[in-house]
């Protein structure tokens, strides 16, 4: 019985090392929003709010995508927009892989749904404090078009996350 005792408190300890040390996250903001129908409209901003108040460390600045099976190409075009608090601007052009060579679906994720966390901002210092926003939204146009595509299928989720640098 004793024994037992000493293997369940090796157990739990183990287990409370191991929550301790995930919940050491090095995240600042992370949040996701759900597009209806797994399709994001052309046009349709997706903004995240945050507030910086750290102007002196560097982060890493993160878009994510979660896509499944229905996603149709092998490429993802963004337009993003960050607004900074002080009312500057930042607008830029995007473009991601989403498959390898082989038309598999990059990212994380076992099942249909995968996980993709693509590089937005590297080091990127936020030399104003307060609220910031950041918007993005989609810009897939078809070989020889100018329109957007108006509904771009198998877009589960977007997110926008700000990480620590090492």
């Amino acid at each position: 019985m004793e024994i037992i005792l000493k293997k369940n408190k090796v157990f739990c300890g183990l287990l409370l090392f191991l929550f301790l040390v995930s919940c050491n996250s090095k995240t600042i903001f992370s949040e996701f929003k759900t597009m209806p129908g797994t399709s994001w409209k052309a046009n349709d901003k997706v903004s995240f709010e945050f507030e910086v108040q750290d102007t002196i460390s560097p982060k890493n600045l993160f878009i994510n995508i979660r896509n499944n099976n229905n996603y149709p190409y092998s490429n993802l075009y963004l337009i993003t927009e960050l607004n900074f608090a002080n009312g500057t601007k930042v607008i830029d052009t995007l473009q991601y892989e989403m498959t390898d060579n082989l038309g598999n679906f990059l990212g994380s994720g076992f099942a249909e749904i995968k996980e993709n966390k693509l590089f937005y901002k590297e080091n990127k210092i936020f030399s104003v404090p307060g609220k910031h926003v950041f918007s993005v939204r989609q810009a897939m146009r078809k070989n020889g078009e100018i329109h957007p595509i108006e509904f771009l299928e198998g877009i589960q989720d977007v997110g926008f996350s700000i990480e620590k640098t090492k």
